[in-house]
């Protein structure tokens, strides 16, 4: 009756409120009927306010006075209501939640409720009924449609209830485990609940949970689109932007709590930390990273996150490069994890809308570019980008942070200009340190997007004012990267001619050259109409791009005037300094070859220029005049025109002007008078400067024998400038001639004509440099030849067998001079390419030519050191390097330039080698197989070089093909079977050839080393090697015989100590660096207590075993290697300190089984046991004699010098002394560092042994006492000294004596060891 009248009174909007305060008046709690009274009221009013009829205002009234009036009920009562509340949740009639409040006011107020209350069959008291129901709660099944209300019913009700620890717990982990029962769209709003409840704890869990429920969906996402033909249809989950879009929005949920709940934040980044130790994977997966660059966005924790996520990185990378050098790991890491593609990913992901992230990614990517900058120039630009996977870490760092940026840059538009203008600003603010890597960046940037520069042109030529400040290699990065906004901005490209305008007249000599490297570049790109289209055209711009400046970029002839205007301009150039002119010299070719419709103007300048310098009288000699090339000021004297530099570009000029041009022109006949006009001038010019070069002597030169050529006068600079610009000269005339001579005979007698003016001055050259032993004496100049015309001139030499050539080519083989000079040049090419990517002359930046010239040198070489073999040339040779070796050193520094220039290309150019199967196709080319035929050749050499008789065996050669063997099994795969056989062979020669010589016995056994430890690991080769030293130097003890088992006949007595005996050691110290990696690896998965323990399990096993097999070889080695009398010095200072690292790892796998005691019950394995075993018998007394050998060795060399020193003067022994001291201090001083590392061993041994129960010290012999020591010397003269006072005591005298000790013994040693 009552409940219907509230229901009406509510209904019609009346004073519901005064009503229901009436009611609880007239019913006191005190009396039973009361209570059942409000009950009713209660009971009634709960299913009116979640009916959805009344009025919101009403609703929030009557919850309000319920709440008030809860307080005063009985428990009883309130357990009643309760277990109402939960059925009517457990239902799912609850509309809007409203009544939820009072439910948690109730729960309150039960859990302070003292009265025990019925439940079941028991009794309870209020705060375990309130864990009761919660448990209901929590546990109970639903119908599916209501589950996220459910859920978020339950946070809302925990959020208002005072909850204990575990309660939460379990509320969070029952919340957390429904997210894969729910759809998609229901679980942020879920999330963010239980963000807000985790203020009051369970942090870890909570965030733990949602990561690792995202990087599920993601894998399994992954796997969908790898499968895509999924075979149960129904299973196919998800829409891929659907998901994206929901971990975007719970990302944003988590930064909003975060930015409210500091320690929200630091709990993650804790969490993550820890995580990454065990599991990098699980740690560090797309969704985790995305959330901390949004956390680090506008944050406190920036610093933090950004430290963790860099050294995450360099970590990865470390790992990665760690695990690719050993079998023996990857045998362990059979799947290994790589954080670049991670964070790739998420810059893919984040084009799901995800803002939030990009400003985090852009903040990554710079940070990662300056932390790990390249630390010294490469030299060329191609150098730096085209290098192959590089070998370091930070390198690897720095080139993803540039992708990440660039893979922003792509995505999102509306970051782009702040991505441009923070590149510009540190190519502009870096100029001191290395900016390539920005540059690099910035063309990439350029390439993808040229109309988005347009947008912010202002950005570029703001740099533009900039460019006569920088450095000129920056300069001509940045101009080779905006070339192509030139094109599509006319505004852009006239500021940066009015910048270069102004840079041609600055003082800077930099800047002047700026201006010049800058026009260079625009007459390069502007082609006037009617020019030849060239193979080489610079970049090609999509129409679409270019719509917005048409007219004015192809108006061919405002391209016209413009392009002269700048050779205007670059003309007044010719009259300033060597520098300056040397760069038009250089790419005035380029400007020709892109833009032919200039080349009467190029040439006419060039003519003008070199009229000046050419006598054309046919009889004076010599041809050009060279005082005009050198310029004084005050008592300097240095050169002003590059005149050799000059004709070089004339040369190279004309070349092209002749093979192209002609081919073209028909129909301008008027043109083509005036065309001739300068071709023909240039030719008689260049045959009579040829044919007057021949003629002259060094003495028209003022060069000569007795010329003064020292670098600390005037007249020795005068005559060296003289002397580079003489053999320049010859070189350019050799090309020329060459080129033009098509075979003749006569051409080629004037060739090794000018090949003997050009060689007399190199030989005046080096005899002078050798004189003065001065630094410029071993660098020999530059070479002009280009390389093209390198390539063409080996092959004509060494591979021409056409009938017709014979006779010519006759000349220029008889002179083994001329074929030396061909090699050691094409040798100096390579060696520039390998330093600075590129080289000088035409196509010298050309990627794509270099290559070719570089396979066509190759085969040459390769062809010319395997028919003809060193020994055979060597007998007529007088002095220098023979052909054969020259083309052997010429053969690894193409292989190594190939390795690192072109990586990518690698199969290609061993095809190209492989002279047998020209015409093979490219698709299939097997990279092992190839490079195992080239391997057996050298093989083959090696071979023979040890074979040879002693007199014949070159130590340089043999060297050389050494390193050529490792640089070409880098390619073969460690898996095949050629590789094996690579292997097996190394160790036959090795075991089976007894080589002398220092050097080639490192490179060998080098070689050894790094093949072995990508087949297995080397711990049983070692053993072999330090057994075969030890039998080579003898024992310690010298009574002992060591047994002869000569494993490899590579040991012998001049190489056993310090070749392979430090060898040995660095190999030992890796195996123990590894050792300590998987230790550590160990610990973290020792701490990780989840679910897939089992798995864990078995591979915590797996590792233990092979750390303790490893150590346990390991042991042996040393064991052999202490015992070996080995000199002092560095052997002994490198065993002492290996020893301790060995200790110190041994420590720590003790310490790890003392951590696994802890955790777990386990006993520890018996494999331990027997390694404990062993270094107890094998190592540690073997350790303490060895200090003693070692401490003798040094007290003897201190009593040698004492003798020395009564020789000797006063003065000097002071000196003597005192260096032999501090030898021996500084040998003597790793032996504290070794015994500390023993006992501290020992230590954590007696600890093992308490947790273990096990007694591993009963393996431990007591160590030496070194308080102090006996001198038997000393002792034996006091004795002595004794007897002659004591006459009667002599028969105990004679016992004592016989009883003395060896010196190199210790009585107390002695003593202990026969306890």
């Amino acid at each position: 009756q009552l409940g219907d009248m509230v229901t009406r009174q509510a209904l019609k909007g009346r004073e519901t409120a005064a009503l229901l305060r009436g009611i609880f008046k007239g019913s006191p709690c005190s009396q039973r009927s009361g209570v059942l009274r409000r009950l009713q009221v209660y009971k009634h009013c709960v299913p009116l306010v979640e009916s959805g009829d009344l009025h919101l205002g009403k609703v929030s009234e009557i919850i309000g006075l319920l709440m008030l009036e809860a307080r005063q009920l009985p428990g009883h009562a309130l357990a009643e209501l309760a277990i109402l509340f939960v059925d009517v949740i457990k239902g799912g009639n609850l509309s809007n939640g409203k009544s939820l409040e009072l439910f948690s006011t109730v729960l309150t107020a039960l859990a302070s409720s003292k009265e025990s209350l019925a439940y079941g069959k028991g009794e309870l008291n209020g705060e375990e009924f309130k864990k009761q129901l919660i448990n209901t709660l929590c546990s109970s099944k639903y119908v599916p449609f209501c589950q996220l209300h459910h859920a978020l019913v339950r946070l809302k009700i925990s959020q208002d209830i005072p909850l204990s620890a575990e309660e939460l717990q379990f509320v969070v982990e029952k919340v957390l485990r429904m997210f894969s029962k729910l759809d998609l769209q229901e679980i942020p709003p879920l999330v963010y609940q239980l963000l807000l409840l985790s203020a009051k704890g369970s942090k870890k869990t909570v965030l733990e949970g949602i990561i690792v429920f995202f990087n599920q969906l993601d894998k399994r996402q992954k796997e969908e689109q790898r499968v895509p033909q999924s075979v149960d249809l129904e299973v196919a989950t998800m829409p891929l932007d659907q998901l994206r879009h929901v971990e975007g929005t719970v990302i944003l949920h988590i930064v909003s709590v975060i930015n409210l709940d500091q320690d929200l934040g630091e709990e993650l980044i804790r969490h993550l930390k820890t995580e990454q130790q065990k599991d990098p994977g699980k740690a560090l997966c797309p969704f985790s990273v995305a959330l901390l660059l949004s956390v680090a966005v506008k944050h406190r924790l920036q610093e933090q996150i950004f430290d963790f996520l860099k050294t995450s990185i360099t970590r990865s990378c470390k790992d990665l490069q760690f695990l690719q050098a050993s079998k023996f790991l990857q045998d362990l890491f059979p799947q290994q994890y790589d954080v670049t593609t991670v964070i790739l990913e998420v810059v893919k992901n984040s084009a799901f809308g995800w803002d939030h992230v990009t400003q985090g990614l852009v903040d990554l990517g710079f940070s990662l570019m300056e932390s790990y900058e390249p630390k010294k120039p490469f030299g060329g630009k191609a150098a730096d980008t085209t290098y192959g996977l590089s070998k370091m870490p930070a390198q690897q760092a720095c080139r993803l942070g540039a992708s990440i940026l660039l893979e922003t840059f792509k995505v999102h538009e509306p970051i782009r200009s702040d991505i441009l203008e923070q590149v510009l600003n540190r190519v502009l603010t870096k100029a001191a340190s290395p900016v390539s890597h920005f540059i690099d960046l910035l063309s990439n940037i350029v390439v993808s997007a040229p109309l988005v520069l347009q947008t912010s042109s202002s950005k570029v030529t703001e740099t533009f004012d900039n460019l006569s400040f920088l450095p000129i290699d920056t300069v001509q990065g940045l101009l080779r990267a905006v070339q192509p906004l030139l094109k599509v901005s006319m505004s852009v490209r006239d500021s940066l001619i009015l910048v270069l305008q102004k840079a041609i007249f600055s003082r800077q000599l930099d800047a002047r050259k700026a201006a010049v490297a800058g026009f260079l570049l625009l007459l390069r790109n502007f082609k006037i109409l009617g020019s030849l289209s060239s193979s080489q055209c610079s970049q090609v711009i999509g129409a679409t791009q270019v719509q917005a400046d048409v007219h004015a970029c192809y108006n061919s002839a405002a391209n016209e005037a413009f392009c002269l205007e700048i050779l205007g301009s670059l003309r007044r150039c010719l009259s300033q300094q060597a520098d300056v002119r040397l760069m038009l010299y250089e790419g005035f070719y380029d400007v020709l070859r892109r833009n032919s419709q200039l080349a009467s103007s190029i040439m006419e300048t060039l003519l003008s220029q070199i009229k000046q310098y050419y006598l054309p009288q046919p009889d004076l000699l010599p041809p050009l005049k060279l005082e005009g090339c050198i310029m004084a000021q005050g008592d300097q004297i240095f050169l002003q025109e590059p005149l050799a530099h000059l004709l070089c570009c004339i040369q190279h000029c004309l070349t092209w002007y002749k093979s192209t041009v002609h081919l073209c022109q028909g129909a301008e006949d008027d043109e083509e008078e005036e065309d001739v006009g300068f071709e023909q001038n240039f030719e008689e010019m260049l045959e009579s400067v040829t044919r007057r070069m021949i003629k002259s002597e060094l003495e028209d030169f003022e060069l000569d024998k007795s010329a003064d050529f020292s670098l600390s006068s005037g007249v020795g600079v005068k005559n060296n400038i003289y002397a580079i610009q003489v053999m320049g000269i010859c070189e350019v005339l050799i090309e020329y001639n060459f080129n033009i001579g098509n075979f003749s005979k006569n051409k080629f007698e004037d060739v090794l004509g000018l090949f003997t003016c050009y060689n007399k001055l190199s030989e005046i050259l080096k005899e002078k440099a050798g004189k003065n032993k001065s630094t410029l004496g071993n660098k020999t100049a530059r070479s002009f030849l280009s390389m093209g015309f390198v390539s063409t001139l080996l092959t004509a030499l060494f591979r021409d067998n056409a009938q017709g050539h014979e006779e010519s080519l006759a000349v220029l083989r008889s002179s083994t001079e001329f074929l030396r000079y061909a090699v050691s040049v094409a040798l100096q090419k390579v060696q520039q390419l390998e330093e600075t990517g590129q080289t000088d002359g035409p196509d010298g930046q050309n990627p794509e030519k270099m290559f070719q010239n570089l396979c066509k040198i190759t085969r040459v070489l390769l062809w010319r050191y395997t028919s003809i073999p060193t020994v055979v040339e060597e007998s007529g040779k007088k002095k220098g390097k023979s052909i054969s070796l020259l083309c052997l050193e010429g053969l690894l520094r193409i292989f190594n330039t190939v390795q690192q220039l072109y990586a990518a290309r690698i199969p290609q150019f061993l095809q190209a080698l492989d002279i047998t199967d020209g015409d093979a196709e490219e698709t299939d080319i097997n990279v092992t197989e190839k490079a195992a035929f080239q391997i057996r050749q050298f093989q083959r050499s090696l071979v023979n070089q040890f074979s040879s008789a002693e007199d014949d065996f070159n130590s340089k050669e043999t060297q050389s093909l050494i390193t050529v063997l490792s640089t070409l099994s880098k390619l073969l795969d460690p898996a095949s079977q050629q590789f094996l056989q690579f292997l097996t062979w190394t160790v036959k020669i090795c075991k089976e050839n007894a080589l002398e010589d220092i050097a080639c016995c490192k490179g060998l056994l080098s070689l050894l080393f790094s093949l072995h430890v990508l087949y297995k690991s080397p711990v049983s080769l070692l053993r072999e090697l330090a057994q075969d030293i030890h039998a080579c130097l003898g024992d310690i003890d010298q009574d002992i015989e060591v047994e002869s088992r000569s494993h490899f006949a590579i040991v012998n007595a001049k190489t056993a100590a310090p070749t392979v005996c430090l060898l040995v050691l660095g190999q030992a110290d890796k195996v123990l660096e590894e050792v300590d990696w998987l230790i550590k690896k160990l610990t973290s998965l020792g701490s990780d207590t989840s679910e897939d323990s089992s798995q864990a399990s078995n591979q915590t096993q797996a590792l233990e075993k092979g750390v303790i097999l490893q150590l346990g070889t390991l042991l042996t080695v040393y064991h052999e290697l202490v015992q070996t009398a080995l000199p002092a010095g560095s052997c002994v200072d490198t065993l002492l300190r290996s020893l301790s690292k060995t200790y110190a790892i041994l420590t720590s796998l003790i310490k790890h089984y003392i951590q696994a005691c802890r955790s777990t019950s386990n006993t520890i394995p018996g494999r331990l046991e027997k390694l404990v075993k062993l270094s107890g018998s094998h190592l540690t007394p073997q350790c303490y004699s060895f200090i003693t050998y070692v401490q003798n060795i040094h007290s003897e060399s201190l009593s040698f010098v004492e003798e020395k020193k009564k020789k000797k003067k006063k003065e000097d022994e002071a000196a003597a002394v005192s260096t032999v001291m501090a030898k021996v201090l500084r040998e003597t001083k790793p032996i504290p560092n070794l015994i500390f590392a023993i006992e501290q061993y020992e230590k954590f041994l007696i600890h093992l042994s308490k947790k273990s129960k096990v007694n591993l010290m009963q393996y431990m012999k007591l160590s030496t006492s070194r308080d102090f020591r006996i001198n038997a010397s000393m002792l034996d003269s006091a004795l002595q000294e004794h007897n002659t006072e004591d006459a009667e005591n002599e028969p105990d005298n004679e016992s004592s004596t016989a009883e003395q000790p060896d010196e190199n013994q210790e009585p107390k040693k002695k003593r202990r060891r026969k306890k």
